[in-house]
């Protein structure tokens, strides 16, 4: 059975939703015949993609006028700009063409740096499986319980930060996540990879955009987020030459699954292992009677759980919860893998630092994250170092609070100005200065 609602899960749900400044939202109305329905969420007919895909990727398929839920009135207009949906294709780590959802956001406010008006391609943190979850919904709800479901669209924070200083911001829901014809394939750095960099090319595409190709570039991402920009960084060169990288912040990244893995098991972010695991079996099928032979009723009722659910509904619901709970012998999922080669080969796959990322990156960890494990992140800036990539390393040092999930996500709020410092000062042409002499003598 799914672990207990705890009280300190409940507060951190809470404590998100008031720093929003979100108001709780009514349940959807009834669905059309051609909407879905994910836990009493009615997805608009916008995310069901057509039935066939151009071969360009970062086509724009569709947009539509998107609300901001935050704004405010100015002289030039409603601050902090006019948003627009979009549904854009991609292409999997199959090869497989892939539509995917996102919004891009152009500022009210003067881009006051050098040059054109850049671009920041946001990828989104954890945010769930379940297609009510999906970034370009959080930013016309930032907050949706419903008794069904709780997402918090937390990114919409360092969004608003960009359109501040005049920066224009895309943000992608990744494959599945929104796009209703597909499960999410979490963690997929191919996919997610993809995603990003072909919501920058859908972006110069969105009619009354001031952006253009000459537009700086940027990518920003923590936790999943910060995967996905890192792995977007190697890709770029082979994947989207078109899309020249002037930055990239990858805040915590999950470089290594299997380090992953091992450490999210029996946290407060347990459910995220259900994620994976739903993601992997989406992306290769012959896994599947794998998974299945080591899987009790339990663990399968979980995962088709976890498939709808939200970030926020996976804290109370299955927040401490152990793997070793879903597994027929008992074993962890961790185990299973080990042991699995198949599995075990599938996240090798995943490994992010096998490849030179283009451009500057900002890469940070936080000393005392044990949910997705400083040692690991740290390592993907030593392999970065060795092919003699531009980092700027940067260890946030806070104590340890014995919660896996704070000390995961309180770098981000500490360091988040900074990030965005960093990535402005690149998108106005300044030079970056790694610090990869440093890393014998850095935490």
């Amino acid at each position: 059975m799914p672990a207990r609602p705890r009280p300190k899960l409940l507060a951190v749900a809470v404590t998100a939703a008031a720093c929003l400044g979100a108001q709780a939202l009514a349940a959807a109305p009834a669905a059309a015949t051609d909407e879905v329905v994910s836990r009493g969420v009615t997805i608009p007919a916008f995310y069901t993609p057509p039935t066939s895909l151009p071969d360009a990727d970062g086509t724009l398929l569709r947009s539509e006028p998107l609300p901001l839920a935050l704004s405010l009135p100015s002289l030039k207009g409603p601050l902090p700009g006019t948003a627009t949906r979009l549904m854009y294709k991609s292409t999997d780590s199959n090869g497989q063409p892939v539509a995917v959802t996102g919004a891009y956001i152009e500022p009210s406010a003067t881009w006051k740096g050098r040059g054109p008006r850049p671009l920041v391609a946001v990828a989104p943190g954890t945010m769930g499986q379940g297609d009510q979850c999906a970034a370009s919904m959080g930013l016309e709800h930032p907050l949706r319980f419903n008794g069904e479901t709780v997402s918090v669209g937390y990114e919409d924070l360092v969004i608003y930060r960009f359109l501040a200083k005049g920066v224009a911001v895309v943000v992608t829901d990744y494959a599945g996540l929104g796009a209703t014809d597909r499960l999410h394939t979490y963690v997929n750095r191919v996919d997610e990879a993809h995603a990003v960099l072909d919501s920058v090319r859908a972006a110069r595409s969105v009619r009354g955009a001031s952006i253009t190709t000459a537009s700086p570039v940027g990518l920003y991402g923590y936790s999943q987020g910060g995967g996905a920009t890192a792995a977007a960084a190697e890709l770029q060169s082979v994947y989207a030459p078109d899309v020249t990288l002037s930055g990239t912040y990858s805040g915590a990244p999950p470089a290594d699954l299997t380090k992953v893995t091992k450490a999210i098991d029996g946290s407060e972010l347990t459910g995220a292992l259900g994620w994976s695991l739903n993601g992997f079996l989406q992306s290769d099928p012959e896994l599947k009677p794998l998974a299945e032979a080591h899987l009790n009723a339990v663990g399968k009722a979980a995962l088709a759980d976890l498939s709808t659910r939200c970030v926020g509904d996976a804290l109370l619901t299955y927040g401490f919860a152990k793997s070793t709970q879903w597994i027929t012998d008992g074993k962890s999922l961790g185990d299973i893998i080990a042991a699995t080669p198949a599995l075990q080969a599938f996240l090798d796959k995943q490994l992010i630092g096998t490849m030179k990322p283009s451009g500057p990156v900002r890469l940070v960890t936080g000393v005392s994250d044990n949910l997705v494990p400083h040692g690991q992140s740290r390592r993907l800036a030593v392999d970065w170092c060795a092919k003699g990539a531009d980092v700027t390393y940067k260890a946030v040092l806070l104590p340890d609070v014995g919660s896996a999930l704070l000390n995961h996500f309180a770098p981000l709020l500490t360091d988040q100005g900074k990030a965005v410092d960093w990535l402005t000062d690149r998108l106005s042409g300044k030079r970056a200065t790694s610090n990869c002499w440093s890393m014998p003598l850095q935490p």
